[in-house]
C-alpha cells in the first residue's frame, strides 16, 4: 500500500470513528477515559497538536467543534450528564 492510500484510509477511519462517536452521544467523555485512555476531548488536543504541526493555526474549540460536531458548550449542555460517583472513583484509581 502506498502512503497517499493509507493516508485516505486513516482519514476515512478516523472519519468514521467521529460518526461512531456523534451517535453515540450517551457514551460520555468519562466513561471513554475510563475504558479507553482517551476522549472527545483527547481527539480534539490530537487534531490540534497535528494541524499546528503542519502549520496551520487552531485553537483548542476549533477542533473541539470538529470532533464534537457542534460547539463544545451545546453539546455540553444538551449531551454531557453529570459524572456518577462510581465513573470518578474509577477515574481515580486509574491516575
Amino acid at each position: 500500500m502506498n502512503t497517499e492510500t493509507q493516508t485516505k484510509i486513516e482519514a476515512a477511519v478516523f472519519r468514521k470513528l467521529l460518526e461512531h462517536l456523534d451517535s453515540n452521544k450517551d457514551v460520555q467523555n468519562i466513561d471513554l477515559m475510563n475504558l479507553a485512555g482517551f476522549c472527545r476531548n483527547c481527539l480534539s488536543k490530537w487534531y490540534k497538536a497535528e494541524a499546528e504541526a503542519e502549520g496551520i493555526e487552531m485553537d483548542y474549540e476549533q477542533t473541539r467543534e470538529i470532533v464534537y460536531g457542534m460547539p463544545y458548550a451545546e453539546w455540553k449542555e444538551k449531551y454531557q450528564t453529570p459524572a456518577t460517583p462510581e465513573q470518578l472513583a474509577k477515574m481515580q484509581q486509574q491516575q
